[in-house]
């Protein structure tokens, strides 16, 4: 964090300078000499800047994805935002969440290992409350889960898992599928406590319920695709490729593309007095010899040079010369 002098500490350093108490010039050696930080080995940096703009991307579309499809399921108002994507360790994770939560356990083939979905309990019992008939209103105290409110919460959250799957699909076709539900982070050890992992928050928000949605996902789950988090590669991946029938199509359309084809015999200026006065038999002096080419013009690009003729008593033109593609013409 920066300190913020305040006006007196100003002062009393420029009064400091002025008087030769303090030197300009160590000070900027002072400031020139390399800084030490301290550098934590529990709370490994494995995420880059790059890399935490593009899960950040990514996970806003899953908001997107995820309100959708609560909306659809409860019929009410839900309204998911992404808050922060951070990485910490996965330690730190479970100590930063609830004694008692909904914790759902899940792989992703073809990546390897487990990730988490945790749900707050305030949104989870808000939307079983909602399944089972109710206003969406979660309980004052939170107890241990039925059967029935185990199964309904299983077939909800497995299903929101899709909403991962279309999320993820301009980096890596992935198959979410979960593979337990836990109330107490305790019993979850899908890591090492130090293992770095990236965290998304989720602001989650149902009728007038409110909570949070933390996906975890393990550095040692994607680090084989972390080079397709790059900017470069999210980039590229946006770009949508044709399908062959659309290129065919394409292609004949082009073919059946008609452009006017033009051979200039010359080109000539005259004044308009002239034009007025142009009557049959006159001649008309072109700026081209008989012995040169004639320009032949697909649309208004020069592409060919020919010389005039006749087959079988009708004008025509042979082309002697294709001009070379990307030539252009200067007028002298």
């Amino acid at each position: 964090m920066v300190d913020v002098l305040s006006q007196n500490e100003i002062d009393a350093l420029l009064a400091a300078l002025s008087s030769g108490e303090m030197d300009a010039e160590e000070l900027r050696k002072e400031e020139s000499q390399k800084k030490i930080r301290s550098y934590d080995f529990k709370r490994a940096v494995r995420f880059s800047k790059d890399h935490i703009r593009s899960l950040t991307r990514i996970h806003e579309n899953f908001a997107r994805y995820l309100t959708t499809y609560f909306s659809a399921q409860l019929r009410t108002f839900v309204q998911i935002n992404v808050v922060q994507v951070e990485q910490l360790p996965y330690d730190e994770f479970i100590r930063s969440i609830p004694k008692m939560t909904i914790l759902n356990i899940f792989e992703a083939e073809p990546l390897e290992g487990r990730m988490v979905l945790e749900v707050h309990p305030n949104v989870a019992y808000a939307m079983v409350d909602r399944l089972l008939g109710g206003t969406g209103i979660a309980p004052s105290k939170i107890s241990a889960l039925t059967e029935i409110e185990t199964m309904v919460m299983e077939r909800i959250f497995s299903r929101a898992f899709d909403s991962l799957q279309e999320a993820w699909k301009t980096i890596i076709d992935i198959s979410p599928r979960l593979e337990a539900l836990e109330t107490n982070p305790q019993f979850m050890q899908i890591v090492s406590p130090n293992e770095t992992i990236a965290l998304i928050s989720l602001s989650t928000k149902i009728g007038d319920t409110t909570g949070m949605i933390n996906l975890c996902i393990p550095h040692v789950v994607i680090e084989p695709i972390m080079s397709r988090l790059s900017v470069h590669h999210w980039f590229v991946s946006q770009k949508k490729s044709r399908a062959p029938e659309e290129i065919e199509t394409l292609r004949q359309r082009v073919n059946k593309a008609k452009l006017p084809l033009i051979a200039e015999l010359g080109n000539s200026q005259i004044t308009i007095r002239e034009f007025l006065g142009l009557s049959v038999g006159d001649v008309i002096t072109l700026d081209k010899k008989v012995e040169e080419g004639l320009s032949i013009r697909v649309g208004d690009k020069l592409k060919f040079m020919g010389s005039p003729g006749a087959v079988k008593d009708r004008l025509a033109i042979q082309i002697d010369e294709i001009v070379s593609e990307g030539v252009e013409e200067f007028d002298e």
